[in-house]
């Protein structure tokens, strides 16, 4: 085969992935089937992450540490809601892809609008939590006086217009489970090209709109996410998908609810456990002073935008292995979760060493202080250390929920983050008195080791026999 006729096949491929016209990956070649789901999924996955390096982008220009730093407490924070969106997230694509995988659509479409169900409850309750309690969170946090009075508007925001996190997560799982990426990407594409338009607009003012200052980047999200929402809802409503909703399938069952909350439980938990030990070292990087606090928020947000398209692939793993369980192709399943595994470790290896010559050219593009900067540089590389196990790790965890199997990653994630990772933390920072690098160690040590460990549990094979 020519060089001309591989390139051409290549791009029909990709655009193949990109319009998701295809949506069942029980059979054919595995390769081919990582490569469809893939593909929209780090678009989704980079979409997701584009929120917050624009947000840092336009903040960074008012030139105000406390700014950013509101931003950083804020997210920390709003990593709770990402593990609980995540985890019904996980629970939804786990039960669509198994239902899917065994031709039963209409059981999919009654899990979907369940998990739907669960969302809105979760985002109302948490909402009220927002509008009460912003100021002490900051406060709890860590955040001045001085930072709290100025900027806990963005935090007001943030929280109470999660339900917009809460569905993109949601609905976007369902199309992920039943095996239509690309209209994911879609929704989250619609709603950063919004974020980037109104990011400046609110923040800086435009015509009769004032300069809402940090508080502009959380309207903005919110807007553009809500309008990515409605996006989701007309598909679910009108779209030619697999997953469709109808009066005929919306009714409230509560022991579905039950179950897809049993396995909910397990994939929050694991979410809620790396969210809180991000909280906690958040809480010990406070110790550090503010601009060593602001450089951490910049190169987490690099580290993010790097990491979620490596979630897109764990994600395509996690559909994958549902799909084929279903199916009743377990060794296809396991097969596909180690070639994803492979192509994950060969991109982060390929970050790893941007983060290493690039380091600080990309950190000058979010500030020129010389302080943050410098934490910025020495988090990047010393977290990126950690990328080749991290790379393994994350599609084995992300297979084990696309299996039901949600109780052997929280277990992992509690020694790995608490048992080990916090107090590791500590120890090297503050009382080896290594400063912010201790910190940055510890992460990319207690990646990797729990990497290890799910591997050799993976290996046992005992997921192949869940039941959901």
């Amino acid at each position: 085969m020519s060089v001309s006729t591989k390139v051409n096949s290549f791009i029909k491929l990709f655009k193949k992935a990109i319009k998701g016209e295809e949506q069942e990956y029980t059979s054919g070649s595995i390769d081919r089937a990582i490569f469809l789901l893939s593909v929209p999924m780090i678009f989704e996955m980079s979409m997701e992450a584009i929120f917050a390096i624009v947000d840092v982008y336009f903040v960074g220009r008012l030139h105000d540490n406390d700014a950013i730093s509101v931003i950083g407490l804020t997210e920390s924070v709003l990593a709770l809601i990402y593990s609980l969106a995540m985890g019904l997230s996980m629970a939804a694509t786990a039960m669509v892809a198994r239902r899917v995988g065994e031709k039963s659509y209409e059981a999919a479409e009654t899990a979907a609008a369940q998990a739907i169900y669960i969302g809105i409850t979760m985002a109302a309750v948490i909402s009220v939590v927002g509008v009460l309690f912003s100021e002490d969170i900051l406060r709890l946090m860590g955040g001045s006086e001085q930072l709290i009075a100025a900027n806990s508007g963005y935090t007001k925001w943030m929280l109470t217009g999660n339900i917009t996190i809460m569905m993109l997560f949601i609905i976007n799982a369902v199309f992920r489970g039943a095996g239509d990426a690309s209209l994911a990407m879609r929704s989250l594409l619609l709603a950063n090209v919004l974020n980037i338009i109104l990011d400046p607009v609110f923040i800086f003012g435009f015509g009769p709109i004032p300069a809402f200052g940090v508080e502009g980047a959380a309207i903005a999200t919110n807007i553009g996410r809500g309008t990515g929402v409605l996006y989701q809802v007309y598909h679910l409503a009108k779209g030619k998908g697999v997953i469709k909703l109808h009066p005929q399938n919306m009714a409230v069952q509560f022991p579905l609810i039950g179950k897809l909350l049993k396995i909910a439980a397990g994939s929050t938990g694991q979410f809620l456990i790396g969210s809180a030990s991000w909280i906690f070292l958040m809480r010990i990087m406070s110790d550090f002073g503010t601009a060593a606090q602001a450089g951490y928020t910049i190169a987490i947000r690099v580290i993010v935008f790097a990491i979620l398209p490596a979630w897109g692939m764990a994600n395509a793993s996690a559909t994958l292995v549902g799909q084929n369980l279903g199916a009743g192709h377990p060794d296809r399943a396991e097969k596909s979760v180690w070639r994803a595994a492979f192509f994950n470790m060969l991109f982060l290896a390929l970050i790893t060493v941007t983060f290493f010559s690039l380091a600080e050219p990309i950190l000058l593009f979010f500030t020129t202080d010389e302080v943050v900067l410098r934490n910025g540089i020495q988090c990047l590389q010393v977290v990126s250390l950690g990328y080749i196990f991290y790379a393994y790790g994350m599609v084995i965890n992300q297979s084990f929920n696309g299996a039901g199997d949600t109780r052997t990653p929280t277990i992992i994630s509690f020694f790995g983050f608490w048992i080990f990772q916090i107090p590791f933390a500590y120890l090297l920072a503050s009382w080896l008195n290594t400063g912010p690098v201790g910190v940055y160690a510890a992460i990319a040590i207690a990646e990797s080791l729990m990497a290890v460990v799910g591997i050799l549990i993976f290996r046992q094979g005992k997921w192949k026999t869940v039941k959901i």
